[in-house]
């Protein structure tokens, strides 16, 4: 039998991992239903059924979307402990349970719990698990992989605001949210048996479908990475923090204005139909800037490829200050979409590039600990300063500051410590 870490000379016409990214693909688009974009299709819904404000239920988001940050870095070691293929069937169950929960809930406890369970195993985990698999098959393709394994988010921003308000409008919304868990369970859980493999190396393949093992590595490397215990220096690294928290500024940005959509359409005087509607130039713009990025951040410093999406944010959160028509809506929505598009792809491919494809889920999850731990912020100051000021604009404008300095920290960070050393 053929060891793992020798490949076999004759290799597949089409490489295997290109159908490990159609994969992760379908697992990001799975993850709608615990983002932003999903849930804020309820909010208006949720509000008149529990007779929770729109306050209370931005401080609820906030405080279980700080819970789940928790969560997703305890779970995302389990992609490292027993792998993505393993870890995955039992995240999406989990998905599709907090579903199920939250069209049971009739007060703020069930919603908070709910609504923490969707955030950490749908928003999170979903997502980490399809960046460390990818991350594994592809090193030198790596940017070009990521963007079209991206391609399920902003497909999943396009279709699932417009199923979910379909289903609440014919069936309700607690039977929308059923719906979506089963849905999850649908697509995922068979992907996770009979379609993803951990690595190239366990089906004789190298990494990029190459005739052997990326630079800098030797043949039983990814054997030796996972016998040696990661010791790197991560959550206490102000390297990390000085990447990270310039990273985190669209999570917290475009969460807030995402999450308060329906009712900043209609204070401008648009409905919530029209809302929805946004999304779709939304996904559209993020799906076209994600794959045009794969394969600038190939080429140069993903840095200087963020720091153009902070641009396109700033010109968004400028547009939301003047909508007043429904082209207005659109262009505000697809520069959140270039937005989007951008710092989802370079997100997936900054931590990989510094810290290597193995022992990743460890940091990854610290990542995305932080991503979360900022969108769990952007709704609570939108909704404090709308009600003091009768309207979203102001907290707009005090936000515009945001993408200015994350700019200035971008371009001035400095690669996390990637040694093996440290606590």
């Amino acid at each position: 039998m053929q060891h793992a870490s020798s490949p076999a000379p004759g290799r597949p016409r089409v490489f295997y991992g290109w159908w490990i990214v159609v994969a992760g693909a379908v697992v990001a688009f799975s993850s709608g239903p615990g983002q932003t974009y999903g849930f804020s299709t309820f909010i208006d819904n949720i509000i008149e059924d529990t007779g929770l404000e729109r306050t209370s239920l931005s401080a609820l988001y906030a405080v279980g979307t700080g819970v789940s940050a928790a969560m997703v870095l305890a779970v995302s070691r389990l992609a490292d402990r027993y792998g993505v293929r393993r870890t995955l069937p039992l995240v999406a169950l989990g998905v599709g349970l907090a579903c199920i929960s939250m069209s049971m809930a009739q007060g703020a406890f069930v919603v908070f719990v709910s609504f923490s369970a969707l955030r950490a195993l749908a928003q999170g985990s979903l997502t980490i698990n399809t960046t460390v698999l990818t991350a594994q098959w592809f090193v030198r393709k790596r940017g070009r992989a990521m963007s079209l394994q991206g391609l399920g988010f902003p497909l999943s921003l396009a279709v699932i605001p417009l199923l979910a308000r379909t289903l609440i409008d014919q069936i309700g919304w607690r039977e929308a949210y059923v719906v979506l868990g089963v849905m999850v369970w649908v697509l995922v859980i068979p992907l996770a048996f009979f379609v993803i493999r951990e690595r190239p190396e366990e089906m004789g393949l190298f990494p990029d479908g190459a005739d052997g093992p990326p630079p800098g590595e030797t043949a039983d490397a990814a054997a030796l990475a996972t016998a040696t215990p990661d010791r790197r220096r991560v959550l206490t690294s102000l390297r990390f923090w000085w990447l990270a928290l310039p990273l985190s500024t669209p999570a917290l940005v475009v969460t807030g204005l995402v999450f308060h959509q329906s009712a900043i359409m209609q204070e401008q005087g648009l409905g919530p139909t029209v809302a929805a509607a946004t999304f779709v130039p939304m996904a559209v713009l993020s799906a076209g800037s994600a794959l045009v990025t794969g394969g600038l951040v190939d080429r140069f410093r993903p840095q200087v490829v963020f720091a153009a999406s902070l641009l396109a944010m700033l010109a968004g959160m400028a547009m939301a200050l003047f909508i007043n028509s429904l082209w207005q809506a659109m262009v505000y929505a697809g520069l959140l979409g270039v937005c989007s598009g951008i710092g989802q792809v370079v997100n997936s491919v900054t931590w990989a590039h510094f810290y290597g494809r193995f022992g990743l889920g460890r940091v990854q999850g610290a990542a995305v600990m932080v991503n979360i731990a900022a969108s769990a912020l952007g709704p609570l100051p939108l909704a404090a300063l709308a009600g003091m000021f009768d309207g979203f604009r102001p907290g707009v404008a005090v936000m515009a500051l945001l993408p200015l300095v994350s700019i200035l920290a971008i371009l001035t960070a400095r690669p996390p410590d990637a040694s093996r050393v440290g606590a």
